[in-house]
C-alpha cells in the first residue's frame, strides 16, 4: 500500500498524469477499486442537477444502477425529456425529471419546494449544473450567470432541501467542482466582476474554488447532523461542455481526456461508499481526498474569514 500511495502521489504531482485518463486507470488498478454496482443505494433518493449530458448524465445513470431513485434536473424541456428517456432505457428504472433554470434563483427555489412537497426523503444531492461560458451575462434577477448557477443556486438548493437531507441521515451532498480552481484563490469580491473585468475562464475557476470552500463551510456547520458534504473534481474529461468552452484544450489533449464515465466515477463513489461518510469538507479526485491548494499564491492567511464572507454573500443573495 505504501508503494501504491507513492505512485499516486507522483501522479498527483505531475498534474497531467493525475487529471487525464492515465491517473484514473492507474489508480483503479493500484487500489483495486470496488465496482460501483456493488456500492448499493437501494431505497435511496438522489437528485442530480445538470444531468442532460456529460458528467451529470453519466452520474445519474450510475446512481440509478446502484439502486437509487433518481431525479434529474435540466433547464431545456426537450433535452431533459430525452435524457430521462435514455436513462430509463439504459438502467431499466423509472427516472424522474424536473425543469429548472438554475441560473434563476426563483426557479431553483420553486424546484426545491416542489421536490420537498412530493418526497419524504433525500439521500444524495449532486450539484453538477453549470458551464464555462465566455460572454458576460446577467440574469433578470441581477446575478452574473456563472455565480448564480454554480455558487448561489447550490447554496440555495442545499439550504431548502436540508430538512429532507437531515431526515434521511446519513445523507450526502456532492459539489462537482474542477481542477481549474487550483489557479485561483478564494476571493469573494472577485466572484462578481463587472463586464469590463469579466473573464469566463477566471470566473469559472473562482466559482469552483468557492464551491470547494462552501463544501468546507457546510461540513463545519452541519457537524453532527448526519449530512456529509464534499466537493470533487472529475479530472479532464471529454464532455460536450469542455469541447464547446475550450476547443483548443480539447483538441490538444485528445486521447488523454477521460471518458465521462471515468470522470463521474468519484461522484457515484462519494454517493454510496461507506468510507465516504464522515466529517466532509474534502476535495476528491479518483476516490481520494486531495490537497485544496497547489500554488502558494492561492493561499490566504484570512481564508477562514473569507469563507465566512462567502457564506454571508450566499445567504444575502439567496433570500
Amino acid at each position: 500500500m505504501n508503494a501504491a500511495r507513492a505512485v499516486d502521489a507522483a501522479l498527483e504531482a505531475s498534474v497531467v498524469g493525475s487529471f487525464t485518463r492515465i491517473g484514473y486507470a492507474t489508480r483503479r488498478r493500484l487500489y483495486h477499486w470496488q465496482p460501483l454496482e456493488e456500492l448499493r443505494l437501494d431505497g435511496k433518493v438522489a437528485i442530480v442537477t445538470g444531468a442532460t449530458s456529460g458528467l451529470g448524465l453519466t452520474a445519474a445513470g450510475d446512481l440509478a444502477r446502484q439502486g437509487a431513485t433518481v431525479c434529474i434536473v435540466g433547464r431545456d424541456p426537450e433535452r431533459t425529456e430525452k435524457a430521462r428517456t435514455q436513462l430509463s432505457g439504459e438502467t431499466g428504472t423509472e427516472i424522474e425529471a424536473e425543469l429548472a433554470d438554475l441560473s434563476m434563483l426563483a426557479e431553483a427555489r420553486a424546484f426545491a419546494d416542489r421536490f420537498a412537497t412530493s418526497h419524504d426523503r433525500l439521500d444524495v444531492l449532486v450539484h453538477n449544473a453549470g458551464a464555462l461560458t465566455h460572454p458576460y451575462v446577467v440574469t433578470a434577477e441581477g446575478n452574473e450567470t456563472t455565480l448564480a448557477t454554480q455558487v448561489l443556486a447550490p447554496f440555495l438548493l442545499t439550504e431548502k432541501l436540508l430538512p429532507l437531507l437531515e431526515a434521511s441521515a446519513p445523507s450526502r451532498v456532492i459539489l462537482v467542482a474542477s481542477g481549474g480552481m487550483y489557479t485561483e484563490r478564494l476571493d469573494v469580491a472577485g466572484l462578481d466582476p463587472g463586464p469590463a473585468a469579466y473573464d469566463g475562464v477566471k470566473a469559472y475557476a473562482r466559482c469552483k474554488r468557492a464551491q470547494v470552500a462552501l463544501a468546507g463551510e457546510w461540513a463545519r456547520r452541519l457537524a453532527g447532523k448526519g449530512v456529509t458534504v464534499n466537493a470533487m473534481h472529475p479530472g479532464w474529461a471529454d464532455t460536450p461542455g469542455i469541447r464547446d468552452a475550450l476547443p483548443m484544450f480539447s483538441r490538444i489533449l485528445g486521447p488523454l481526456l477521460r471518458t465521462p464515465a471515468e470522470g463521474a466515477d468519484t461522484i457515484a463513489w462519494l454517493a454510496a461508499a461507506p468510507e465516504a461518510v464522515g466529517a466532509g469538507g474534502g476535495f476528491f479526485l479518483d476516490r481520494r481526498a486531495r490537497a485544496i491548494h497547489r500554488l502558494r499564491r492561492t493561499r490566504r492567511p484570512d481564508e477562514r474569514a473569507e469563507a465566512d464572507r462567502l457564506w454571508d454573500l450566499c445567504a444575502t443573495r439567496t433570500r
